[in-house]
């Protein structure tokens, strides 16, 4: 037995001292005692006794069942009923008041010792119990998703604060409300109303989820893109007894995923770019000839046929003046690069990735990586690299695009070549290459793509030799291709 202090409130002194001898006799200790309820009410908040042994008739105002009513309110103490009175109204009354025992009058030792015994082990595991609510309640509280709980009818029994802020309802006035009508939600295109993912769980006994393009309709008004699951809450037998969901609120994700389809459209807009430079270098090349021609010919006009004089100078003028165009487009695009920086070739990788994470998702295509530590720097244009590997896995991606025998597989590897430079190399597992075109893949305007243009690989191999580097394809054994570049060390070369 652990000893108890007790507070004894008892109308009758002398039965009162009789509780009294008999609570020390058994090893419990008496902390104080009085006839009055209003007192037995300050004397529970003043000595915070383990135990209160209440009669139901006191002096006073406060009858003995109004007083343990408050001192549980107030100070959840255990309270115990010493009474001679068990007629059927006292005892209901006594019950609202959920006691820890009903002993009547008169009782024996032994009886005490076990309804003292009892109660305080049924109010340690009370305690024990809301000490785990609490934390319960707090970890939910705090945590960043929003929860809200329901009964097995899909009433609202907690909502924590994120959930009040999503909703706009108030934790206080959503209990007891059906999820429905707090918890709002439609498809984002069809307006339609979607089913309330409390009575789905219920229906199916299985975490459910909401499918994309699912708004939450907020009390006042604000339209909340998301996306959630739904448990149900078992009991020890088993039985569904209740729900919880969670949910977030994703129009952070949603702007994300907008930044990185704007960064994939420029560059994109940076190979559109690269192309037409390609092409106008050409132009300027194979234009300069005929212009040279015509100035030379323009000046024998001019030493040889006087008649023609004049007419040879305006032919020299203007083929001075389109060789100055000429010279200008060349200059631009030779001098279109950045200065060349250090460029750790690692995290240009990882950053490619990340781009091009939705992507790899939507085409349900594995991705590994085996990047090696250490790798020296490499010197040149970030951009142009960048684009280099995005071209090679976008390539990677489209090549398995028709698979449905087997997983999608795309790896990536870096590695320190043998002469010190550093290698990337971007694998699938599609249908490969085809022998009677592999050595034109890298050909200008070649494709396979039914709208491909014919530029992807050209430009890549080109930005790569421009870096010092080389880049190659080869056969992937038993599905698939490699394609691999390599970049000179950062002071190399």
């Amino acid at each position: 037995m652990t000893p108890s202090r007790i507070l004894i409130v008892e109308d009758d002194r002398v039965v009162a001292r009789d509780i009294r001898v008999q609570l020390t006799r058994i090893g419990h200790e008496v902390v104080g005692a009085t006839a009055r309820g209003e007192d037995a009410v300050a004397m529970a908040l003043e000595l915070r006794p383990d135990l209160v042994l209440m009669d139901v008739r006191l002096e006073g105002d406060l009858d003995g069942i109004d007083a343990a009513q408050q001192i549980r309110e107030r100070c959840q103490i255990p309270v115990v009923f010493l009474t001679a009175y068990a007629d059927e109204e006292t005892v209901q009354r006594a019950s609202r008041t959920e006691p820890f025992g009903y002993l009547l009058k008169p009782f024996e030792d032994s009886q005490l010792r076990t309804a003292i015994e009892m109660a305080v082990h049924k109010h340690a595991a009370e305690r024990r119990l809301r000490e785990s609510e609490r934390r319960f309640v707090a970890t939910l509280s705090s945590i960043g998703d929003a929860v809200i709980a329901t009964d097995d009818q899909t009433r609202i029994t907690f909502m924590n604060p994120v959930a009040e802020a999503l909703t706009g309802w108030p934790q206080a006035e959503a209990l007891g409300l059906p999820l429905s009508t707090v918890f709002r939600i439609v498809n984002e295109d069809s307006r339609a109303t979607v089913e309330d993912p409390a009575a789905k769980v219920l229906r199916s006994g299985k975490v459910v989820g909401l499918a994309n393009h699912t708004l939450l309709l907020a009390r006042d008004g604000r339209e909340i893109p998301i996306d959630d699951s739904g448990s149900p809450i078992v009991d020890d037998h088993g039985a569904i007894i209740g729900t919880v969901l969670v949910f977030r609120d994703v129009s952070e994700r949603r702007r994300v995923e907008e930044t990185l389809r704007r960064a994939q459209a420029d560059l994109a807009s940076v190979a559109r770019l690269a192309t037409m430079g390609e092409l106008a270098a050409s132009i300027a090349h194979e234009v300069n000839q005929p212009l040279t021609a015509i100035v030379t010919n323009a000046g024998t006009c001019i030493r040889y046929l006087d008649e023609a004089r004049a007419a040879a100078e305006r032919i020299v003028r203007d083929g001075h003046r389109a060789g100055d165009v000429v010279r200008s487009i060349r200059g631009m695009v030779r001098n279109s690069a950045v200065e060349p920086a250090a460029i750790q070739i690692n995290e240009l990788v990882n950053d490619i990735l990340v781009l091009t994470r939705g992507e790899v998702r939507r085409q349900w295509v594995t991705v590994e990586t085996d990047l090696a530590s250490g790798l020296p720097a490499v010197t040149g244009d970030r951009v142009q690299l960048q684009q280099v590997v995005l071209n090679l896995i976008i390539n990677a991606v489209e090549a398995m695009a028709e698979l449905d025998d087997r997983a999608r597989l795309l790896r990536v590897t870096t590695r320190a070549g043998e002469a010190g430079e550093v290698l990337v190399g971007v694998e699938d597992n599609g249908a490969g290459l085809d022998p009677a075109e592999a050595g034109r893949i890298f050909d200008a305007f070649f494709t396979t793509k039914p709208n491909g243009m014919g530029m992807g690989l050209a430009i890549c191999r080109s930005i790569v030799e421009a870096h010092g580097g080389s880049l190659w394809a080869l056969p992937r054994s038993p599905h698939g291709s490699l394609f691999q570049f390599s970049l000179p060390a950062a002071g190399q070369g």
